[in-house]
């Protein structure tokens, strides 16, 4: 039925595999039968594997089986989400807190509960997906503001006349690496609420910052920003956590209301408890060990002073993602096979995920630093046959 469209995947180096590890979550992970060193997992504190987390999970299994059953309304969920629910409100300084089976989930449910009635969202231009899909089913009223430039969004906000303006951002963007900056959007929104009390409100998706900016505590505690009733979060589980789904956490009347209006948590089975017990552990560990989260911005700042040695421009990344640009979509696809036959496994990142390709790299605190020279050692050798000519014609990085 799609074969014509599938063939222009292909031709356009487009076509999307699914790929399946036969180990588990690593810095090492085995594909195809071979060993590779992992530059791709957002695993970024290396917890994925952690034997206390695989403890938890099993002990929570023997005490409450594995299946939820039903949705959280119907008792799917047991007093270990109460209890996870408790602990996400403290860890991010709110009032409350809602766990979400993903941050895709998150965001497609709260961001139409958040749009009743006469509002405009404002989003930035490079938001993920997840968002781009909530505001479309939102239904609400859109604005794409360019990104992470506070003037034009002021000036946007400025001309709209509804009741409610809603902005939307990711906190640490998740193809680019950069951080949004959040000191001049939390006063922008003071300037407004000032002004008319409810008329703002702020939504942050902290999935790729929870864990890894603010001593792990988020992008809120990177900046010293404290929470207030018209700011949300939203974060993940499933990435620097090591475990699965996601949370808002807010104001008593925000959490309450999305309880009872969001479609992907009121009809949505309940995760299963040994999936809490392992995001109740995470946090344990990340509290207990801020070690974790040092050694992650060590291995970071080691891997991008080699990427500038070997002039790669990092494109402005400040955070555990860096991106290597391409310059094309076949360039991107070449680097990332050279790299794989290398022994480095970073995927090719092509439209529609981004509009530049490019090679994605993340690092993690569980890489050693033999693993990073190793990466910079096959980058230099991609690079050099390039410019030898010894090899397929791939772009040098950067």
């Amino acid at each position: 039925m799609f074969e014509k469209e599938l063939q222009k995947l292909t031709k356009d180096n487009l076509l999307r595999r699914i790929i399946a590890r036969s180990s588990p979550q690593k810095p090492v992970i085995r594909i195809r039968g071979r060993r590779l060193l992992n530059f791709s997992s957002n695993d970024y504190l290396g917890l994925a594997s952690h034997p206390e987390i695989i403890r938890a999970a099993l002990s929570a299994t023997a005490k409450y089986a594995f299946g939820a059953g039903a949705s959280r309304l119907l008792a799917g969920g047991c007093i270990l989400h109460e209890k996870l629910e408790r602990e996400i409100a403290a860890f991010k300084q709110t009032d409350a807190a809602l766990i979400f089976n993903s941050g895709y989930a998150a965001n497609t449910g709260i961001i139409p509960a958040m749009t009743s009635g006469d509002c405009t969202i404002f989003s930035d231009e490079l938001n993920h997906a997840s968002i781009i899909d909530g505001c479309r089913l939102s239904r609400a009223g859109t604005v794409i503001y360019r990104h992470k430039d506070i003037a034009h969004l002021k000036t946007l906000m400025k001309k709209d006349s509804s009741k409610r303006k809603i902005i939307i951002t990711d906190t640490v963007f998740s193809m680019d690496g950069d951080i949004a900056p959040l000191q001049e959007l939390y006063r922008l929104c003071q300037e407004f609420e000032s002004l008319a009390p409810g008329s703002v409100l702020l939504y942050l998706d902290d999935a790729h910052g929870t864990g890894v900016l603010g001593k792990g505590k988020g992008a809120l505690s990177h900046f010293s920003l404290s929470p207030q009733p018209w700011l949300l979060q939203m974060g993940t589980f499933s990435k620097a956590l090591g475990s699965f789904g996601a949370f808002a956490a807010g104001s008593h009347d925000i959490i309450t209301w999305i309880a009872n209006t969001a479609r992907s948590f009121i009809f949505s089975t309940a995760l299963p408890p040994c999936i809490i017990a392992a995001s109740q552990t995470a946090i344990k560990l990340l509290k207990k060990d801020r070690a974790l989260v040092d050694r992650l911005w060590a291995n970071r700042a080691r891997l991008t002073e080699g990427l500038r040695e070997l002039g790669v421009d990092i494109s402005g990344s400040e955070t555990p993602i860096i991106p290597v640009l391409t310059g094309s979509i076949k360039n991107a696809v070449r680097l990332s096979e050279d790299l794989f036959q290398r022994g480095i496994y970073a995927p090719a990142i092509r439209p529609p995920s981004v509009k530049e390709p490019r090679v994605r790299l993340t690092i993690s605190a569980a890489h050693e630093e033999k693993h990073i020279t190793r990466l910079l050692k096959a980058l230099r050798d991609c690079r050099d046959a390039f410019a030898a000519g010894k090899k397929r014609k791939i772009k040098q990085p950067g």
